[in-house]
């Protein structure tokens, strides 16, 4: 009876979906004290990747590295764009492994400090290269993505991940709505508010440090909030000097050693597994239906500020960086309202599985609308026809992002025990900045060829058809996932289910 015990620990997904009765769903409550700390630490991410979005192709032309081409610019922002993810992928599941035996808190403060270096780097980098290394630094030192989410789902339960995972987005929407703001108006400051900056020769030399400033002061204050305030959820973790003196083999023996001496009834539910266990069909089908619905959401968000700001003859709209910020702000205000909102009460009514595909399948239209407001705006110019569909398209986008807190649910739910947490989080983040990686570099490279004179694919909207063809690709992984999670059953009062 131990053994089978044992053998379900590690063989069984931790959340279970064989609930047998149908009574009204009931919710715990969400532990907020250390849930709204979550938060503001996943704000530094978004801050710190959205701020240089609307100025980096402003910023690729004014270095010089396209000699005036053009045609070249989408390229070398995808580059500068993918750099972080690929650093990313070579160590975050090292990262996330990592916080299962030391725990999450130190690993998250590394990660916050390594934003915060990086960006004030990437704000004094003057060549391509230099903004090249930054990003990279930022990639390989951060490895809070898959952590974060791994704490997430340690303080809270079936019941509740849903409606926690609802205001997950809160992070993100308000990162995606102040970054692009911070990286629009800071942007050049001593050009943009000479009354102000004008005198300061620093910004003139550096035009874009200011605006990087802010989200690199940012997540080193999140790293002493980390250090005060967080309560760490690993139980019995090593202390890093144990680490630093121990082989893996060696810290695994003694992190259990010293959970027996604590409590010497220990099984393995309480033990992070080896990697090689959980290479599992459920979790690579979990993971990689995260690193699909990254590529897509990734390449739409690398795609809109290039084409927002490459010209209308060239198959863009031809705005200026300030504007590009606005739109992108709006999209992030509404998307934070309505994930929070509505969210919770979507997945409730349609379940995991459907809400997560009609999510991927929403972009489809989003990408079809590029080349119509292109030609519009070739007949028309900037008009209010021009106009309205931009921001219904923008708008449209948030779709997609109620598919992440549904693939969240999945990956949680494949993890063989709660200790392996980190590292099943892990692996699925490796796969996404993997695709992450690709995406941005892919999808510019194409807007690029398609719009390239010598070429001109499908009357330069060739991206925009490669791209959906993507989707489907992903719509059809999505077709592997389970039916149905733990998170989609009635939740049974204690009382009742004792």
């Amino acid at each position: 009876m131990t053994a089978r015990h044992a053998e379900a620990d590690e063989e069984t997904p931790l959340l279970r979906s064989d609930s047998h009765g149908h009574p009204k769903r009931k919710h715990a409550p969400i532990p907020w004290a250390q849930f709204s700390i979550l938060l503001v630490l996943q704000l530094a991410e978004p801050l710190t990747s959205q701020v240089i979005y609307p100025f980096a192709p402003e910023l690729i032309r004014n270095i010089g590295i396209t000699h005036g081409d053009e045609t070249r610019v989408g390229y070398y922002v995808g580059v500068m764009q993918s750099i972080f993810f690929a650093t990313q992928a070579m160590t975050v599941m090292h990262w996330s492994r990592i916080s299962d035996h030391i725990g999450r808190k130190p690993v998250i403060m590394v990660g916050l400090m390594g934003l915060s270096l990086s960006m004030y780097c990437f704000g004094l980098s003057r060549t391509f290269w230099g903004l090249v290394i930054s990003r990279s630094l930022n990639g390989a030192l951060n490895g809070n993505i898959g952590v974060m989410k791994s704490m997430l789902a340690e303080i809270t339960d079936p019941s509740n991940i849903a409606q926690a995972y609802a205001y997950l987005p809160i992070a993100w929407s308000t990162g995606a709505t102040l970054g692009p703001i911070i990286g629009g108006s800071l942007s050049r400051p001593a050009e943009r508010y000479p009354n102000v900056f004008g005198g300061i020769e620093f910004l003139k030399q550096y035009p874009y440090f200011l605006a990087c400033a802010i989200p690199a002061t940012f997540s080193a204050v999140a790293c002493f909030v980390t250090l005060f305030f967080l309560k760490e959820t690993v139980k019995n973790p090593l202390s890093l000097r144990q680490i630093l003196h121990l082989s893996p083999k060696e810290a695994a023996v003694e992190r259990d050693g010293s959970q027996v001496a604590k409590n010497p009834v220990v099984d393995d539910s309480s033990r992070p597994l080896p990697l090689r266990q959980l290479l599992v069909p459920r979790v690579i089908i979990a993971a990689g239906n995260y690193a699909f619905l990254a590529i897509v959401d990734i390449t739409l968000r690398a795609i809109q500020p290039v084409f927002y700001s490459t010209s209308i003859a060239f198959g863009g709209l031809g705005l200026d960086p300030q504007v590009i910020g606005l739109i992108m702000s709006l999209y992030g205000i509404v998307n934070g309202i309505t994930q929070i909102f509505l969210f919770g009460r979507i997945h409730d009514r349609f379940g995991t599985k459907r809400v997560y595909i009609a999510g991927i399948a929403s972009v489809l239209p989003v990408f079809g609308l590029f080349p119509v407001i292109n030609e519009l705006a070739r007949v028309e110019g900037l008009s209010s026809t021009v106009w309205a569909l931009t921001i219904g398209q923008a708008l449209l986008s948030i779709i997609i992002s109620f598919s992440y807190g549904c693939v969240f649910i999945f990956i949680t739910a494949s993890s063989p025990n709660k200790a392996s947490l980190g590292s099943v989080n892990g692996i699925a983040q490796m796969l996404v900045s993997i695709m992450r990686a690709v995406g941005p570099a892919a999808a510019n490279s194409l807007f690029s060829l398609s719009i390239d004179k010598d070429h001109h694919y499908m009357g330069g909207y060739f991206v925009y058809v490669a791209l959906s063809a993507l989707v489907c690709a992903a719509l059809w992984v999505a077709t592997f996932l389970p039916d149905r999670t733990a998170s989609d059953e009635p939740q049974i009062e204690p009382e009742e289910s004792s």
